[in-house]
């Protein structure tokens, strides 16, 4: 019985790491496709566009229904030190 529960138990660890081996895969596959938005999104943070855009805000020229995460400095910052994190982890790991 004892040959039954290890096989039973490495299964579901195959399973279990399958599963998690996809689910990276895909994971990194789209952050892949992301980067160019995510160096869009460093060079407009801190632009003179940006700024031109906060301002509008400030002064209530854009539309109250216009969602606007990308004038908040801490909403981009954060995607882009989250970004460099995740660029060092996989740099660490592919050597």
């Amino acid at each position: 019985m004892e040959r039954i529960e290890r096989i039973k138990q490495m299964e579901a660890c195959l399973e279990y790491a399958s599963a998690a081996v996809k689910e990276l895969s895909v994971a990194l596959e789209k952050y892949e496709e992301a980067r160019e938005a995510i160096r869009t999104l460093d060079k407009y943070l801190g632009s003179r566009q940006w700024k031109q855009d906060c301002k509008a805000d400030e002064e209530g020229k854009l539309p109250k229904e216009l969602k606007r995460g990308v004038l908040s400095e801490d909403g981009i910052w954060n995607v882009l030190e989250e970004s460099r994190r995740l660029d060092e982890i996989i740099k660490g790991n592919a050597q």
